[in-house]
């Protein structure tokens, strides 16, 4: 069975990202649990940003569960890529993952790497960058792996990386970094700009998917632009996948009708 997720952004310098909830953590749970959610992803400006007993009285008392936590403020706040031509600033860049991974673990949820994979330098080379980027992933799903977690990697559109744009691009590079515990996270949006079939990008993923970004064409919610989600849920199912949808999408029109229409979405095509 799939579950439903919905994401909540900490950083107020990312208030005009896709996330459904912003800066209200206890509000955020109590909304998304009205509602129905299964789980919240957390976006935060670090691993030691959000108090660990507060979130576990929240999840409890509203009957949810952590889906996953991101990484992406690493880049956002601080710079922090894992593809880094400098040796000692992919350590600074994985010292960051690491808390976020610790932090997540705590909760049962896997951390992912989405924009801190960084772009090439023209200097240094797309070869090297991802040369650089299999090393912090090796290093970063080791220490994932000895806390019992998986780490998510999401392939990203072209306009935010010339590193990994495809799932197929995604499974080469999990080929290389050879860890088990290392899986993809299918960003229905970035799907759309760079798959030339999204449901048979992830037919072909080989059992890679362990997480899954539901949202629409236009980064709105599912439900909200021309996305053929019976094709896509028809697909997840071939696979068995049976991992979070969760909701990275604009809080348009708003945040409680982006929230509503997710999970009207996720109960139409994905619930079954």
């Amino acid at each position: 069975m799939i579950h439903s997720s919905v994401t909540v952004s900490l950083v107020p310098e990312a208030r005009k990202g896709p996330f459904v909830y912003h800066g209200d953590l206890v509000g955020a749970c109590a909304a998304s649990a009205s509602l129905g959610f299964d789980a919240i992803e957390i976006f935060a400006p670090s691993g030691g940003h959000v108090d660990r007993s507060q979130l576990a009285t929240l999840l409890e008392s509203h009957n949810l569960r952590l889906a996953a936590v991101g990484t992406g403020a690493g880049m956002l706040l601080h710079g922090h890529i894992l593809s880094d031509s400098s040796e000692s600033a992919r350590e600074r860049a994985c010292g960051f993952v690491k808390d976020v991974i610790e932090f997540g673990a705590v909760f049962g949820a896997p951390a992912i790497i989405g924009s801190m994979q960084g772009r090439s330098d023209p200097e240094f080379g797309r070869r090297a960058a991802l040369d650089s980027l299999s090393s912090s992933l090796s290093a970063l799903a080791g220490h994932a792996a000895s806390l019992g977690q998986q780490l998510l990697f999401e392939p990203l559109n072209r306009y935010e990386t010339d590193l990994v744009n495809t799932i197929a691009d995604g499974v080469k590079l999990l080929d290389e970094v050879g860890a088990k515990n290392l899986k993809l996270l299918a960003d229905l949006f970035h799907m759309n700009i760079e798959e030339t079939s999204i449901a048979g990008s992830i037919a072909d993923s080989g059992g890679t998917i362990g997480h899954v970004h539901f949202v629409d064409t236009n980064r709105r919610a599912a439900g909200l632009g021309h996305m053929a989600f019976e094709e896509i849920a028809d697909a997840l199912a071939q696979c068995g996948y049976s991992g979070y949808a969760s909701a990275e999408a604009f809080p348009l029109p708003s945040t409680e009708e982006a929230a509503t229409m997710t999970i009207r979405s996720y109960r139409r095509y994905l619930a079954g």
